[in-house]
């Protein structure tokens, strides 16, 4: 507790530093604006693109939508995005489950997960399971990119990649300070202070947040989180008119987590008597992890061609200490009720160390050639990663309804190995218009090595050579081209055909890459107040591959093991329409509608350890026919009332086919969030929310062991500060 209460006072320390420090050194005419378009092009979406042909389904949450409902669940928010699945877990979006256009969702190991345009996964290509994701509170946009994102943004790209913006240093000097409390012992302070002279620039934020947990353990204890976020930016650049413009920032990020989760959830029974109890069994369960990022960007544009490059190295470290034989105890241990014999309980020290780290770079230019206009880009990644786990067991009996230590086994018992990646990808892509019609075809090719290194449970020193070494290599072209007509002044026809991959991990050397072949097809419009998006998707899996991790839930194979599961395909409709009535000359309503139907199955018939017994025709787990939010609010220039509902059809846990067996299900549910915004002063603004407005208990998942809630009703009020 004094290292957390040291380091928020030091926190608070270099806020005031760099203010002082920043205010010195602007400019009396605060406002000069440095260019950072060219940072544009390393992100799925951005600000650029506005009103310019995208080839595909792209969306961009900028900071209006994100402080509509000022939610800190990445999954919450991404309600707003169609063709986007998710599966929740803790009720709280920490270590969330996503996926697009019907990939596996598990950990978002299928998507390629950015921040800033760089890869933010702990080891993206050697365990791209996220148990690390972004603050997204202290976001200031949230990118969405499918089809298209295929040849761009790697290496996963069947479904597509997931953006995440970070604040940028303001133009302006300024500063906030944002406090946020709610029910379950919520306590949540968010600042930032920063702004820009002529040629240098700087920001500090800081994001602190902890809860008591909306789950409760028959010993009282804490079942919530705290998260600790700092993020440091500096930028020296040349003058915004110069012939050769240059800037360099340096980004430094830390991020300090603890929540005491679990994998344990409960029996169907308990589940329909209390739905937020925690069994005593989990009573110790908790995760402790500290993500450190440095990022190093330089731009350079002059009138030919612009270029970004960045080198950045992320490390991540996560001892998740929880109950690890809970399917071999008895259901009355696990409550407490009964008592076991000493040892019988086994809690696994799942602790893990990570590493990425990499150099990219992009130059674009244009220029017109044959009676087209060309935007050509070129980028090459240099990346590797690795993941190194150390895992052994402590032993517990249960007496009373409390676990008490009985042995501790040695270091590394459980989980003595190293995981590691390094890969080259290029990517080339040229967007050209011709009148009413943009082409914009594009190749990527990835050359990845992946090993694995196992020691004895014997050598925690790793001193001897390692017992087994597994080594796999693979070089991929992924190849896409996306059309964009502009019908008419207010329509654009939209389409593709892009390849889909993602690379084999370094579990089983039996696993092949998983490939399919990925077709887009639509329209988007506007038409004054009235927007709309439509676009079908088809998936077309020649291999599908399914991943063993604890998470999973997974009792077929070692954690990591990795399964073929052969032809499969996803097809689906996603949609998006908004609509902005003026009530009035000061009032407005915004009303939106959101839609995603999915279908997708098995082609084949087959036995593993990761899917079980399929048979052809066999319909894939956890991912919902239907979703569908509702949105609308009332809007003024000083206030806003803004209502999102969100519904999801019943979902299987086992894939099969025609009536979901009772035990094999996920109820559909319809949730409604509530947001108010009050601008109280130009300096003062207060807010509030409710999340689960109609306190709807509900399932989100059986896995990893047995049913799970959703987060119950959570009031939540907050004052922001603006100087």
């Amino acid at each position: 507790m004094s290292n957390i209460l040291s380091r928020r006072a030091t926190s608070h320390l270099v806020i005031l530093a760099v203010l002082a420090s920043i205010e010195a050194g602007a400019s009396e005419n605060a406002d000069t604006t440095t260019y950072d378009g060219p940072m544009e092009r390393i992100q799925v979406v951005g600000t650029r693109k506005e009103g310019e042909p995208v080839p595909g389904s792209a969306t961009r949450l900028d900071a209006a939508d994100l402080e509509k409902f000022h939610y800190q669940d990445v999954l919450r928010v991404l309600r707003m995005v169609p063709g986007v699945n998710i599966q929740e877990e803790d009720g709280y979006g920490l270590r969330p489950n996503i996926g697009l256009r019907g990939t596996g969702v598990e950990r978002s190991e299928k998507i390629t997960l950015m921040e800033d345009g760089v890869l933010i996964a702990p080891a993206p290509y050697a365990a791209p399971a996220a148990y690390y994701f972004p603050t997204v509170a202290r976001m200031e946009a949230v990118e969405v990119r499918k089809g298209s994102a295929a040849v761009k943004f790697g290496p996963r790209t069947v479904g597509g990649a997931i953006n995440l913006v970070s604040r940028s240093i303001p133009s302006e000097f300024g500063s906030f300070v944002e406090v946020k409390l709610g029910e379950d012992g919520l306590r949540t302070i968010h600042s930032s202070v920063g702004g820009s002279g002529e040629n240098f620039g700087a920001l500090v934020e800081v994001f602190d947040s902890n809860n008591d947990g909306f789950k409760n353990l028959p010993n009282g204890g804490d079942t919530g989180f705290d998260i600790e976020d700092y993020m440091v930016k500096l930028r020296v650049n040349s003058d915004s008119d110069a012939d050769i413009y240059q800037s360099l920032e340096l980004k430094f990020s830390l991020t300090d987590g603890d929540s005491n989760e679990t994998y344990l959830g409960l029996t169907d029974e308990d589940f329909r008597l209390d739905p937020y109890q925690r069994y005593a069994a989990s009573q110790l369960d908790n995760i402790d992890t500290e993500h450190e990022q440095w990022q190093l960007t330089h731009i350079l544009k002059t009138s030919a061609f612009e270029m970004v490059t960045v080198a950045y190295d992320n490390s991540f470290k996560r001892d998740w200490f929880k109950l690890h034989n809970f399917a071999d105890i008895a259901i009355e241990t696990l409550r407490g009720e009964q008592d076991s014999a000493p040892g019988e309980l086994q809690l696994r020290h799942n602790n893990r160390a990570y590493g990425s780290r990499g150099v990219q770079s992009l130059i674009a230019t244009d220029f017109s050639a044959m009676g087209a206009e060309h935007d050509i880009e070129f980028s090459v990644r240099y990346h590797e990663d690795y993941e190194d786990r150390f895992q052994h067991h402590e032993n517990f009996q249960m007496m009373d309804g409390n676990l008490v230590l009985s042995s501790i086994d040695a270091l590394g018992t459980k989980g003595n190995r190293i995981a590691s990646a390094n890969a080259w990808a290029f990517m080339v892509q040229d967007t050209i218009t011709t009148g009413n019609l943009t082409l914009t075809p594009g190749v990527r090719f990835e050359d990845i090595n992946l090993k694995r290194r196992d020691w004895a449970s014997t050598d925690p020193e790793r001193q001897n050579d390692p017992t087994e070494t597994r080594e796999n290599h693979l070089s991929v072209i992924i190849p896409g081209i996306g059309i964009s007509y502009m019908l008419n002044d207010n329509t654009r026809l939209i389409g593709g055909v892009f390849k889909g991959f993602n690379p084999p991990g370094t579990g089983t050397t039996e696993a092949s890459e998983e490939k399919s072949t990925n077709i887009e097809f639509g329209f988007t419009g506007d038409y004054g107040g009235f927007s709309a998006e439509l676009i079908g998707f088809w998936s077309d899996y020649s291999n599908i591959l399914g991943t063993c991790t604890g998470s999973s839930g997974c009792v077929g194979g070692d954690v990591g093991d990795q399964f073929n599961g052969g032809e499969a395909t996803v097809l689906g409709l996603e949609s998006k329409f908004t609509y902005l009535a003026d009530i009035n000359d000061s009032i407005s309503m915004p009303l939106a509608v959101i839609y995603t139907y999915t279908d997708a199955e098995f082609d084949g018939s087959f036995t593993n350890g990761f899917w079980g017994t399929v048979v052809e025709g066999d319909k894939l787990p956890y991912l919902p026919a239907h979703q569908l939010t509702l949105s609308a609010g009332l809007a003024s220039e000083r206030w806003s009332v803004n209502l999102s509902g969100n519904y999801i059809s019943k979902a299987r846990t086992v894939a099969g086919q025609g009536a979901i067996p009772v035990g094999e299900d996920i109820d559909s549910r319809f949730v409604v969030d509530l947001g108010a915004n009050f601008q109280l002063t130009d300096n003062i603004s207060l807010f509030g929310s409710v999340d689960n407005l109609f306190n709807v208990v509900y399932s989100v998942a059986r896995r990893p062991f047995l049913l799970r809630p959703g987060k119950p009703q959570t009031i939540k009020a907050g004052v922001r500060f603006s100087f």
